[in-house]
């Protein structure tokens, strides 16, 4: 999006919300995956609510931290960068226009 000139802070914005409902998508079942493992009753009960309340918690803090903090950190860290491809751009015009280096042997010493 940066790459079609696209403000910064529009570009951040739109990606976040094009990829909210895949990560929702993604938490929210395994949550649910989660469920039944937090519910189980017999042998081992202890144990699977466990593994099932770390399970949802992980994702819950992973998903939080996904939304909110990866989104804002971005905008602090990249906010003064150019774009992916202006970056790849100013490479290759740079390559383009470097001199070409002159290689003579190397001498050696003579022993």
């Amino acid at each position: 999006m940066r790459d079609e000139g696209q403000a910064f802070r529009s570009a951040l914005i739109e990606a976040s919300v094009t990829r909210l409902r895949p990560i929702l998508m993604t938490a929210v079942t395994t949550m649910a995956g989660a469920i039944p493992l937090i519910i189980s009753s017999g042998p081992g009960a202890e144990s699977r609510l466990v593994i099932g309340t770390v399970i949802m918690a992980g994702v819950g803090a992973a998903t939080v931290f996904t939304l909110f903090v990866v989104p804002v950190a971005y905008d602090l860290l990249a906010r003064h960068s150019g774009s992916p491809g202006a970056v790849k751009r100013q490479l290759e015009e740079e390559i383009a226009n470097a001199p070409t280096a002159q290689h003579t042997p190397l001498e050696l010493p003579e022993r």
